[in-house]
């Protein structure tokens, strides 16, 4: 009889586990997903009936492969929003902006107002960044996945590297990164006086060996193979972000999940040789260089070396600075290549903007980041019920900041919003958006690019130098076709055919 009491006992615990793991399951799939719909839609929101677990998302990724592949855009059409994000543009003209998707079983409530935007960029504890799947936090790690005060002191940390003052002492590398490849042009273009060459790769080349130089203390060469590693990662990683992320599916052992795993490893061993290169110079009494890699590990470094066994909240171990130079090295790489690929683009149409732009860098630069902003759309998470003005938010929605809607919007632009008229920016940026201040391609509020003031000094150096030496137009090759993969960039490249002045 003790033996069938203790069996009892057994079975009714993996019954209640069962019970409660099913139930879980249940509010996870269903209950809570209706739940936030109703409540949106008592608020006058619109958009898809959920669907179970899946929501919108093969909707979305459907549409997604539909338009890259189709052929290229009418000649640099700037309307590009329904090439890169499909869905998103066929829930608007379906719904209305005041719409929201399904991520999976969770709703993605767009708000793009900029005065809403700018609050809740502001408000960085009430709205943070979404729960990232693994896959990417495998690709983007460091400071954009820590929230709180660990991010408040992570920030601390890492500011001083990017400040203006500090950044001044790395024109030098900028300087040199640039003039290799303006050489490798000129060399192309000189026995015609002309070249034809396709830019994107060579820029992203020239963003790798900044970020090398600059940031690392090392030349391109010694960081091509993690450049190499980190584009691949992109490539593997993003269908594997896009589809619904389902808890416990990383550990089957796909071949895309190992790879992933696999790459991530051999990203960190290299990034580990050269940072275990640098302390060993530090050791040997090498002066502190002045950079990325130099702040973060400095800190640490003083502690070993006075003895001191006192708590350092703001020092970061290994596994902390490897994950801030990976991210570094990725957001860096992309955000300036894109930046320079439409530049170069546009000026190639718009060519009565090459003389000008020589004394004007500065509004080019800001009217092609709102034609074509890096990163298309920011998400953040409500962490409590909350009202964004006259809108409550229940906890768990997902908000979407639609950043390249909002750019193109003649609400807020003008009637001539999708059009390249840097002359908009002569006066500034809110006297340009009508006083709206609704230029977000940095983001906005505390958790701003960090990395802002960094791009922008490479971007207006390198374009500066390409201006004293040539002329250029768009090759007859080229076919435009902006595609969000990570960030903004041009699908099939970015032939340009440049003439030596």
């Amino acid at each position: 009889m003790e033996g069938k009491g203790i069996m009892f006992v057994v079975f009714s615990l993996v019954c209640v586990v069962l019970l409660n793991l099913l139930w879980s399951i249940l509010k996870w799939v269903w209950l809570k997903p209706k739940r936030l719909e109703r409540c949106l839609r008592k608020q006058g929101f619109h958009g898809n009936s959920y669907r179970l677990l899946y929501g919108d998302t093969k909707d979305k990724e459907r549409m997604l492969i539909e338009a890259r592949s189709k052929p290229a855009m009418p000649y640099l059409s700037n309307d590009h929003l329904s090439r890169v994000l499909p869905f998103f543009q066929h829930t608007v003209n379906t719904y209305g902006k005041r719409c929201f998707m399904w991520n999976g079983p969770t709703p993605l409530v767009t708000i793009s107002e900029p005065e809403l935007m700018r609050e809740v960029f502001m408000k960085i504890n009430e709205f943070q960044k979404p729960q990232s799947n693994h896959f990417f936090k495998q690709l983007a790690t460091g400071l954009v996945q820590v929230e709180g005060h660990v991010w408040a002191k992570r920030r601390k940390l890492l500011n001083p590297a990017f400040h203006i003052d500090k950044l001044k002492f790395m024109l030098p590398a900028f300087w040199t990164s640039s003039y290799h490849m303006i050489q490798e042009w000129e060399e192309q273009a000189s026995e015609t006086g002309s070249c034809e060459i396709e830019v994107w790769s060579h820029l992203h080349k020239l963003s790798a060996d900044v970020i090398s130089r600059a940031a690392f203390g090392s030349s391109y060469e010694e960081g091509k193979k993690i450049f190499e590693f980190i584009n691949e990662q992109i490539m593997v990683a993003m269908p594997l972000i896009n589809s619904v992320y389902i808890p416990g599916l990383r550990f089957v052992p796909t071949r895309a999940h190992k790879r992933m795993a696999d790459i991530d490893k051999q990203i960190r061993t290299l990034l580990k040789g050269i940072i275990d290169n640098r302390k060993k110079a530090m050791k040997m009494g090498e002066k502190s260089k002045d950079d990325l890699l130099g702040l973060l590990l400095n800190s640490s470094f003083q502690d070993i070396q006075n003895g001191s066994k006192k708590q350092n909240l703001t020092k970061l171990d290994l596994k902390e600075v490897i994950d801030e130079c990976k991210i570094f090295y990725l957001a860096g790489q992309e955000t300036t290549s894109t930046l320079l690929v439409w530049t170069l683009i546009l000026l190639g149409k718009h060519q009565e903007w090459q003389a000008r732009a020589r004394e004007e860098v500065n509004k080019i630069l800001q009217e092609v980041l709102r034609l074509y902003p890096p990163v298309s759309e920011i998400s953040r998470t409500v962490k409590e019920d909350i009202k964004v003005g006259e809108i409550f938010l229940p906890k768990g929605v997902l908000i979407n900041l639609p950043i390249l809607l909002v750019h193109q919007d003649e609400k807020y632009w003008g009637p001539d919003a999708k059009e390249f008229k840097p002359e908009r920016f002569s006066e500034g940026i809110c006297k340009a958006s009508g006083g709206n201040m609704s230029f977000f391609s940095f983001g906005w509020g505390p958790r701003i690019c960090i990395g802002s003031n960094f791009a922008m000094m490479e971007a207006k150096l390198t374009l500066a130098l390409i201006l004293q030496r040539f002329s250029f137009n768009l090759s007859p090759l080229y076919a435009h076709a902006p595609s969000a993969l990570g960030t903004l960039r041009p699908q099939f490249g970015a032939p340009i055919i440049f003439y030596r002045l």
